[in-house]
């Protein structure tokens, strides 16, 4: 049976944050957006069918590191910009909590394509969009599930890359959205 004490509670979260907190330097929008701009040109370079559906998409929010931790609870927290035709309108927070058998910690990138104006209007004026089965998720690392994703329907893609760290597989599902001010 496992016995928590205050101490290994204290240490387990200080250690929790400090391994999902990815606020290298000022958490200030020019960070973000050097951050922005570093994660797409890595994207488009890497995997140079996402530019097909850049071109498709009305806007896209671009994640440009999420850091995750876990030992039994988890979380994760990244920062980043919604764009519409390449110019940035609003600064986002994406929040993720989780609970079961898991361990270990890792960083990571993504990218969600709103291919709709619906799709781009429901994200904006919600409370607190939630990502899930709203979105088809999409990895980095085959380009055939890139260029499949090229003729989808769907009204969003989620296109997760740049993975590092020591956990098994990434996911954006049941992460908040929340629009904050830079």
């Amino acid at each position: 049976m496992m016995q928590f004490t205050r101490r290994g509670v204290l240490l387990g979260t200080t250690a929790f944050l400090a391994a999902c907190n990815n606020s290298v330097g000022s958490p200030a929008a020019a960070t973000i957006d050097r951050r922005v701009s570093s994660a797409l040109d890595f994207m488009y370079r890497t995997y140079p069918d996402t530019i097909q559906i850049k071109n498709k998409s009305v806007g896209m929010l671009v994640m440009p590191l999420m850091g995750e931790a876990a030992f039994v609870f988890g979380g994760a927290y990244g920062e980043g910009a919604l764009q519409i035709d390449g110019v940035t309108v609003d600064y986002y927070s994406a929040t993720q909590a989780s609970v079961g058998f898991q361990l270990g910690a890792q960083s990571y990138a993504y990218v969600l394509f709103f291919m709709t104006p619906e799709a781009l209007r429901k994200f904006r004026t919600s409370p607190g969009w939630a990502a899930g089965t709203a979105a088809e998720f999409t990895g980095g690392q085959t380009g055939a599930a890139v260029a499949a994703s090229t003729a989808t329907k769907d009204a969003v893609i989620a296109f997760l890359f740049a993975q590092q760290g020591l956990m098994a597989g990434a996911t954006i599902e049941g992460t908040k959205y929340t629009r904050i001010v830079r």
